[in-house]
């Protein structure tokens, strides 16, 4: 069985939601997101990060966060990691770090 979670942008579950400056990602029907500011026209500052309250402990932070990185690569995009569940993530992948701006820091906002 195929993993639900490629790094290929068709499979991501996650809407960018522009008016409300999230992206959202949908599970049994409850909504969790990722806040963001964009800082310009090539990087984010993810701001926020909220899962229900049912849905906690199960991984679904993470694979919102995970998402939302693949959609920052894929559209060559960065950020700046002001939430700190995205920040505690791309320290336990550091990997990620390749889309974290080199031209903000988080002590800029």
């Amino acid at each position: 069985m195929a993993d639900k979670r490629m790094n290929n942008m068709k499979d991501l579950r996650i809407k960018n939601n522009t008016h409300r400056h999230q992206f959202e990602l949908e599970t049994d029907g409850k909504l969790s997101i990722v806040a963001y500011q964009q800082v310009d026209d090539e990087t984010m500052a993810l701001t926020h990060t909220e899962v229900d309250p049912a849905l906690e402990g199960h991984g679904v932070g993470s694979q919102l966060v995970d998402e939302v990185l693949q959609y920052i690569e894929e559209n060559k995009l960065k950020i700046v990691p002001l939430c700190p569940f995205v920040d505690v993530y791309i320290k336990r992948h550091p990997a990620w770090s390749r889309v974290v701006s080199t031209a903000y820091n988080t002590s800029d906002f």
